[in-house]
């Protein structure tokens, strides 16, 4: 076995071990570290099929970024695991059937002739002074270029109905109006009462 294979197969079973992880674990601070361990193997094996950018991108994006956003909202939150375990038996029928499902068209994608080594041969090496970064940006503002713009613009989308769902009207809740604040007179504020005096 060569040394490439082997890194590969260490690679995949850590992998395959925090992804397990991720949805065994009771802790959810536990279960976002494992996802971090599960993106560093990603990135190995990315970086045994020489695609240097992709790995690079997944350790910085993913395990600088959004996991630490991740553990943010986790530790902040304080979620009662006691609450969400409730009722998990009533849904491990759908769940299971779903995952099932899932498994099964994953088998018959990857076990069909579109995915076996026939199809899919070994790429040729790659020529002296060749850039990973420079293909896939001549990829992707070329040939896949209206992809590319429709992602940007389904992710703007989700963007925008994260903040529409966060700002929502809540009733009980002051709101403060910056105008109405500015144009306030000293008359419509203070208002001058006479009293007669009171004499003990």
């Amino acid at each position: 076995m060569e040394f490439k294979t082997f890194v590969f197969y260490v690679f995949s079973a850590i992998l395959v071990f925090a992804a397990l992880r991720v949805i065994t674990a009771r802790n959810p601070v536990h279960a976002a570290l494992f996802l971090v361990l599960s993106f560093f193997t990603a990135g190995g094996i990315w970086m045994l099929l020489e695609a240097e950018f992709l790995a690079i991108t997944l350790v910085l994006v993913y395990v600088g970024a959004v996991m630490v956003l991740f553990l943010f909202v986790v530790m902040m939150l304080d979620i009662n695991l006691d609450r969400l375990r409730q009722g998990f038996w009533s849904y491990l029928p759908v769940g299971a059937l779903i995952g099932i499902l899932l498994v099964v068209e994953m088998a018959l994608v990857l076990g069909g002739r579109y995915f076996g080594t026939d199809a899919m041969p070994a790429p040729p090496p790659a020529q002296a002074g060749f850039s990973n970064t420079r293909e896939i940006g001549r990829l992707l503002y070329t040939d896949y270029v209206y992809p590319f713009e429709l992602a940007s613009l389904l992710l703007l989308v989700a963007m925008i109905a994260a903040v529409t769902l966060t700002l929502r009207k809540r009733k009980g809740v002051r709101y403060i109006n910056p105008s109405e604040q500015v144009a306030v007179k000293r008359a419509d504020r203070v208002e001058v009462i006479s009293m007669p005096v009171e004499k003990e």
